[in-house]
């Protein structure tokens, strides 16, 4: 080997080195498609409620059926997230181990305070909405694309670089629907269903498969 490719392998090394101390590599694409996967899944529950509500199977007339038509679907929202975030945990935690790095220092640290500014905020908001006006609840899901996509926006920093454009792609999508809100559940399914599948399956072979 020539001196030249000793110290461009040098190099390479100390950037790696840099990259690894500095963003958090250890997320998983995987994880992005089960996330996908339970929000598509998530969003045909929540797509047979309201057709309950609206034929009026298994729901009271006016603002109670309303409340209750609420209620059920941010408990179903809840139960999205919850099942989401443990899914991604376990396969990001999976790929740390395979590559001997930590899941959880300073870099993921500053992570998770970026993604969640947004998120929490925007959590915020939404249950403003709900309880004080509550006939504004069709503006949740592009509430909810937008906050998203902030937070991603917010977070790439500390992280791969790809998740800014999904970042963009969510908050575009967000606003595109705050022009059609009777599509509410749909942006929804799109934004965290298939763009989740998407950009995870592009993250697997990018950074993930055959290392």
């Amino acid at each position: 080997m020539s001196t030249t490719e000793e110290q461009l392998d040098a190099l390479k090394d100390i950037r790696q080195m840099m990259d690894r101390s500095s963003r958090f590599i250890s997320l998983s694409g995987l994880s992005g498609v089960f996330a996908g996967v339970i929000a598509l899944i998530g969003a045909y529950f929540a797509q047979d409620e309201i057709d309950k509500f609206i034929n009026n199977r298994g729901y009271s007339y006016g603002v109670e059926g309303e409340i209750d038509l609420e209620y059920n679907l941010v408990k179903l929202g809840l139960i999205v997230l919850f099942v989401a975030l443990a899914g991604g945990i376990l396969f990001t935690y999976r790929k740390s181990q395979r590559n001997n790095l930590p899941i959880w220092d300073k870099t993921s640290k500053s992570l998770v305070i970026n993604l969640f500014i947004p998120l929490v905020t925007g959590g915020l908001f939404i249950i403003a909405l709900l309880v004080n006006h509550p006939g504004t609840y069709s503006i949740i899901a592009p509430s909810c694309l937008v906050f998203y996509g902030l937070a991603l926006i917010n977070a790439s920093r500390y992280t791969y670089s790809d998740i800014r454009y999904l970042g963009f792609c969510e908050v575009a999508l967000g606003l595109i629907c705050m022009f059609y809100v009777g599509y509410g559940l749909i942006f929804w399914a799109v934004g965290f269903g298939l763009l989740h599948i998407v950009y995870g399956l592009l993250m697997y072979f990018k950074y993930e498969k055959g290392k």
